[in-house]
């Protein structure tokens, strides 16, 4: 949706259905598929490998594949522009890491933090953080419900899930959908950036 708003007509791919992607949608295991798709060339490439291999919260990260190196040497073969999306402690070269804090993703003092590193083949420009260490931000969990992570070990409050889709900026998805999502206004931004740089 991100990349819609600054401007890109958008086709999804993933292996498993996605009945609630809201542009058009190949249901195909990326990591086979040509750059060419259906006789078309594309302008831009953006990739999220699965990210358990990597995630603080996965309990067994050697049962999860390491996709990550092989999509960047896919994406790097393709001479496109590309963008690799992934968490906290994937092996990312370079790029940016982003927050909700720098774009407002907030309601009634409650904002969302869904830090996300962000991969990319040309130079961005980072933002900073607005949150500070005494605010308590707010993470989307596995159930799509919103806690306190101010200790991720001790949640202390949960809020509803309609919370979690109005501060991510998401209406479409369902829940398990949501866990796995970033907040539009990160690829906005991106793909702004991507334009301005004649992409």
């Amino acid at each position: 949706m991100g990349y819609y708003r600054a401007g890109f007509e958008v086709v999804g791919v993933d292996i498993e259905p996605q009945k609630n992607y809201p542009f058009e949608f190949i249901q195909a295991d990326a990591m086979r598929l040509p750059f060419r798709v259906l006789g078309r060339r594309f302008d831009a490439i953006h990739a999220s490998p699965p990210c358990q291999a990597y995630s603080t919260v996965t309990p067994d990260r050697k049962a999860h594949p390491d996709l990550y190196g092989l999509t960047r040497n896919l994406l790097k073969i393709s001479g496109l522009p590309y963008v690799i999306e992934n968490v906290i402690g994937a092996p990312y070269s370079h790029g940016v890491m982003l927050c909700g804090s720098m774009f407002g993703l907030a309601e009634n003092g409650e904002w969302i933090q869904r830090h996300r590193n962000f991969e990319t083949s040309w130079l961005i420009f980072q933002q900073d953080c607005m949150h500070s260490i005494e605010q308590k931000p707010l993470l989307v969990t596995g159930h799509a419900f919103i806690r306190e992570c101010r200790d991720i070990k001790n949640h202390s409050r949960q809020g509803p899930f309609s919370l979690a889709m109005r501060l991510m900026g998401i209406d479409w998805m369902n829940r398990k959908e949501l866990t796995q999502a970033i907040p539009p206004a990160y690829t906005e931004f991106i793909g702004k950036q991507l334009i301005q740089n004649g992409f």
